[in-house]
């Protein structure tokens, strides 16, 4: 049996004497897509800086493939292949499309097939090799949420976390975005996103974890979450 492309074990993270994670568990299979929902304030984003390595655990574990990840300065984790493309794009805006992409391949891995990268960022989003010497200040902000996840991707990521994407996006845009982020699963690429929309996100995720006060209160399929009463009524409104 293949390592979990992300293993999380126990982990406790605070600042100061505020504990915001309390013994969470999770886990990401090879190329599956992952989803982790709760409010504001549930813990997600330190989950992800703590992953980053922006973030020290006060105890738990962290293994990218089987390796241990506590520790590793932020740069390292990104070179071992943990990527995420950060919530609010925090683009370049007045750098091209193509110069915000090409920061994404900073690190060694990615150096070394930027130029194919960027075939494939630019085969996912077309717009982007058409505006390619645009600044990105002039794209809409679905297609800046494109240049953000085709950075992400430029560093060639054995897992990669998506913080947000559809915030603030209209719906004919976060169609759109939902369906290139399948693709990129369907390339074969383990991908954890962190999304408001939580219809929308489950539907598309092969599982799923709800974070409630630091702790993961539920998980399953999406289908089985999206069939629970408990998170229709709390997070759907249904």
């Amino acid at each position: 049996m293949s390592k979990p492309a992300l293993e999380i074990s126990n982990l406790t993270v605070g600042y100061g004497d505020v504990s915001v994670l309390r013994g969470l568990s999770l886990e990401i299979g090879q190329g599956q897509l992952v989803a982790l929902i709760g409010a504001n304030g549930a813990g997600k984003t330190t989950l992800l800086r703590t992953t980053s390595g922006l973030l020290r655990p006060v105890s738990g574990s962290i293994r990218l493939q089987g390796q241990e990840m506590q520790g590793c300065a932020p740069h390292q984790v990104v070179e071992t292949g943990f990527v995420q493309s950060p919530e609010g794009k925090q683009l370049f805006l007045d750098m091209s499309i193509r110069e915000n992409l090409l920061v994404g391949a900073h690190n060694r891995r990615a150096r070394a097939v930027r130029d194919q990268t960027l075939k494939e960022v630019f085969s996912l989003f077309p717009i982007l090799e058409e505006r390619q010497h645009l600044a990105a200040a002039t794209l809409s902000g679905g297609q800046q949420q494109m240049v953000a996840v085709g950075r992400a991707l430029m560093a060639k990521p054995k897992v990669l976390a998506l913080d947000e994407p559809s915030l603030g996006l209209a719906p004919i845009m976060v169609d759109r975005l939902f369906e290139s982020i399948a693709r990129i699963r369907d390339l074969g690429v383990t991908i954890l996103v962190i999304e408001q929309n939580v219809f929308k996100v489950l539907q598309l995720a092969d599982y799923g974890y709800v974070l409630e006060n630091g702790a993961i209160s539920m998980q399953g399929s999406g289908s089985e979450l999206l069939a629970d009463s408990h998170l229709r009524s709390t997070y759907l409104g249904i």
